[in-house]
């Protein structure tokens, strides 16, 4: 049992942060390449026009890379990381809305579009806590 404590670390507020911004580029990440790996089929799958979802995809790829880079940093800076808290939120917000103001979506897009806000809108809360256990 000793060994299990010298080689476990524990997930310290910084770390927690940091964790959430890597699972926030993964999950990014990996959207934005299907999107722009398959901007067609997706487009059609959701009902969303092909130049919005491989547009969607190449932002979401830059986005990925930057929250990327702030997860690696040993402390990643708090504005920057205000900055990606208050992207995801307005990220959720704008997905909500689009749905009920501009997009016309597909069936799997009036379901898809929403679960992935909920999601962004989770990483967002979840990084607002971490941010705010860091101590400064």
């Amino acid at each position: 049992m000793s060994a299990l404590a010298l080689t476990s670390t524990p997930a310290t507020p910084g770390r927690r942060l940091r964790r959430w911004l890597a699972l926030d580029a993964v999950v990014t990440g990996g959207n934005a390449l299907a999107y722009l790996a398959a901007a067609g089929p997706v487009g059609r799958l959701l009902g969303l026009d092909t130049a919005l979802i491989a547009g969607v995809g190449a932002f979401l790829l830059l986005f990925a890379a930057g929250v990327g880079w702030l997860a690696s940093r040993p402390e990643p800076p708090v504005t920057a990381v205000r900055c990606v808290i208050e992207a995801n939120a307005a990220w959720a917000v704008a997905s909500l809305a689009g749905v009920v103001l501009w997009l016309g979506p597909s069936t799997a897009g009036a379901v898809w579009i929403p679960a992935q806000a909920l999601v962004v809108a989770a990483l967002a809360a979840a990084q607002y806590a971490a941010l705010r256990a860091v101590p400064r």
